[in-house]
């Protein structure tokens, strides 16, 4: 099962840096931009998981992808990105959620402290990208609405600060 979670990670993350990619390059904000070039250090933090269990990189070249369901949902997203500014940030903060609530249950998954570890790190990150999305959200005068999560969970989230130093752990 570790496995399967570490080859839909790695494309999870890419259907992030994809979409995020897409809409900076359809709508200009550099909260895409920022947020895309964050994906790509995850993709590669998964890459090196790979490599080091001789799991197949299952990433393809931009917008494709070797499973269908992230295919699909790729497809998706981009469709609601590019209707509207504030429906592209939607997508942003609806990608995160999703990504978090995955990377929770791949967390209760497993119990090796590695992955673990691996996955707390872009849960992190995924945090400080929803608190980014929806600052912009609120910035624009609209209260944000979680999608998928509980609302309470979002709200907990996006009222704490930024957090630094993703991954490293304090003593």
């Amino acid at each position: 099962m570790e496995a399967e979670h570490l080859q839909w990670l790695r494309e999870e993350e890419k259907v992030s840096r994809d979409v995020y990619d897409l809409l900076y390059q359809h709508w200009g904000l550099y909260v895409f931009s920022n947020i895309a070039a964050a994906e790509q250090r995850h993709m590669d933090s998964v890459l090196m998981q790979l490599q080091r269990y001789g799991l197949v990189d299952p990433a393809l070249q931009a917008g494709l992808f070797s499973n269908q369901e992230l295919q699909a949902l790729y497809e998706s997203l981009i469709l609601q990105g590019t209707t509207s500014e504030m429906d592209a940030l939607h997508t942003g903060a609806l990608i995160e959620e999703v990504d978090m609530q995955d990377l929770h249950e791949m967390i209760a998954s497993t119990d090796n402290s590695g992955l673990i570890s691996l996955y707390e790190k872009l849960l992190c990150g995924s945090r400080n990208h929803l608190r980014a999305f929806v600052s912009q959200i609120e910035s624009r005068g609209m209260v944000y609405q979680a999608q998928v999560m509980d609302q309470e969970a979002v709200d907990l989230i996006v009222d704490s600060p930024m957090e630094r130093r993703c991954g490293r752990r304090y003593r």
